[in-house]
C-alpha cells in the first residue's frame, strides 16, 4: 500500500511538470524575470511588472519611462509572440542607441521648434536634444525617469510622476497618471491625465517599436497600413513642420487605402527625402471623440493591430534610424533598419508654435485626460 502511494504521488507529480512545460510550449511567452530589472537609480528602484488578460496576452511594464518591454499576442498558428521592440534588462534600455523602446515620451512629445515657446506672452526655453530643436521631452523626459509604480490588478499597472517646476525647462509643477490596462477584448489600453499649478504645454504619447511578425523580424516593409487622414504636416529639414497642412493623396503619403510600408518608401518625393523615409504627423479625419486612427497587419503572423485615439494627429515613424546597434531581446540578432514602426497618437508637433494646429496649452484647474489603445486581433 505505501508503495503504491508513492508511486501515485510520483505520477502526479510528473503530470503536473508535464503540464506546465505543455503550457509552456502552447503560448511560447518568454517572461522576463523581475530581477532583470532590479537596480536603483537616483534614489529609485526599478521595477518589472507583468500584467495579462484572461486570453493570455501578457504585457511586461518597468517604471524605467513608463515603458512596455514585451506585449505577447497570438499569430495565425495560436502561438504568442511578442510584437515591441526592447531589450531584456534594464542596464540594455539604460546603454541603447534607441533611447525610446516602447517609452511615455513628454512632457512635449515630438519636436519642438529650437526648444522655444511663449504662453501668455512669457518665453520658455527647454533643452536643445535633437540638432537644433527638443524632442521627446529633453535628454532627461519622461522616458528617461523612474515612475512610481503601482500594480492595481492582474491587468492593469498605474504609474505615476511629478514633474517638478523647471524640469527640462518646463513651467509648472506637473503631475500626471498613467494607466496600461490589458483588457479581455485584447486591447492595450493607455490613458493619460495630468494637472499642473501653472500654465504648461503637455502633448503625452506612447512610443512602442512594433514588429507584428515578432520582435526580432528584420523588417516591416511588407506590413500593410491604411491610417484615417486626408491630410499630413509637412517638414523642414530639421522635421520641424513648415506649419502648413498638405493633402495625402495622389502622393506615396497616402494610407487611406491599405499599402505595404515599404510600397513607396523609396519615391522621389521631398517629404520622404527629407524625413529618410515615413517619419510625420498625420490630421486625423476624425476632429473629436475616440476613433479609429489606423490599422496594420503583418501577412507573415496575421496579426492585425488597430489604434484608437481623441488625439487629433498620429506620428507613423518606420524605423529610418533603427542602425543595428541594439540587440534583440533573445540575444540572437540586433534590431536593423526598418525593422520596427511607431504609431505615436498625439498633438501636432510643434504646435505651441503654430496658431492653425491644435492648443497644447494646459492651465490651472484644467485637466489633461487623452487615451491611445492598441487593439489586437487576426486579419480575416
Amino acid at each position: 500500500m505505501k508503495k503504491l502511494k508513492t508511486l501515485t504521488l510520483a505520477l502526479t507529480a510528473l503530470l503536473v511538470v508535464a503540464c506546465g512545460s505543455e503550457e509552456k510550449k502552447e503560448t511560447g511567452i518568454a517572461i522576463i524575470p523581475a530581477e532583470n530589472f532590479q537596480k536603483n537609480i537616483n534614489g529609485k528602484e526599478i521595477e518589472l511588472l507583468t500584467i495579462k488578460n484572461n486570453n493570455g496576452l501578457t504585457a511586461q511594464i518597468t517604471n524605467y519611462g513608463a515603458r512596455v518591454v514585451s506585449l505577447w499576442v497570438p499569430d495565425k498558428n495560436g502561438n504568442f509572440i511578442d510584437v515591441v521592440q526592447g531589450q531584456n534588462t534594464i542596464d540594455g534600455y539604460l546603454n541603447a542607441f534607441e533611447k525610446f523602446y516602447g517609452a511615455t515620451v513628454g512632457r512635449y512629445a515630438n519636436r519642438i521648434a529650437d526648444g522655444k515657446f511663449t504662453i501668455d506672452g512669457e518665453e520658455y526655453q527647454v533643452d536643445i536634444n535633437d540638432g537644433k530643436n527638443h524632442l521627446h521631452g529633453g535628454t532627461n523626459g519622461f522616458f528617461h525617469v523612474v515612475w512610481n509604480a503601482e500594480q492595481v490588478s492582474d491587468n492593469t499597472v498605474k504609474l505615476t510622476y511629478l514633474s517638478v517646476d523647471g524640469e527640462e525647462g518646463y513651467p509648472g509643477n506637473l503631475n500626471v497618471t498613467l494607466n496600461y490596462i490589458l483588457d479581455d477584448d485584447n486591447t492595450l489600453r493607455v490613458t493619460y491625465e495630468a494637472e499642473t499649478d501653472k500654465a504648461t504645454i503637455v502633448n503625452l504619447s506612447h512610443h512602442s517599436y512594433f514588429n507584428l511578425s515578432g520582435a526580432g523580424k528584420p523588417t516591416i516593409n511588407d506590413h500593410m497600413l491604411k491610417i484615417y487622414a486626408s491630410n499630413f504636416t509637412p517638414t523642414d529639414s530639421t522635421l520641424i513642420p513648415t506649419g502648413e497642412i498638405w493633402s495625402v493623396f495622389e502622393t506615396p503619403m497616402d494610407f487611406t487605402e491599405f499599402h505595404a510600408i515599404g510600397e513607396r518608401v523609396k519615391e522621389d518625393y521631398e517629404p520622404l527625402i527629407i524625413a529618410g523615409g515615413y517619419d510625420h504627423n498625420w490630421v486625423l479625419d476624425q476632429e473629436e471623440g475616440i476613433k479609429m486612427a489606423a490599422e496594420v497587419y503583418s501577412p507573415e503572423s496575421g496579426i492585425y493591430m488597430t489604434v484608437y485615439t481623441d488625439e487629433p494627429g498620429i506620428q507613423f515613424y518606420g524605423g529610418n534610424f533603427i542602425n543595428g546597434t541594439d540587440r534583440t531581446k533573445d540575444g540572437n540578432g540586433t534590431h536593423g533598419f526598418r525593422s520596427a514602426f511607431s504609431l505615436e497618437t498625439q498633438n501636432f508637433p510643434d504646435a505651441p508654435n503654430h496658431e492653425n494646429f491644435p492648443s497644447a496649452v494646459l492651465r490651472p484647474g484644467e485637466k489633461y485626460e487623452r487615451v491611445c489603445y492598441y487593439s489586437f486581433s487576426l486579419k480575416k
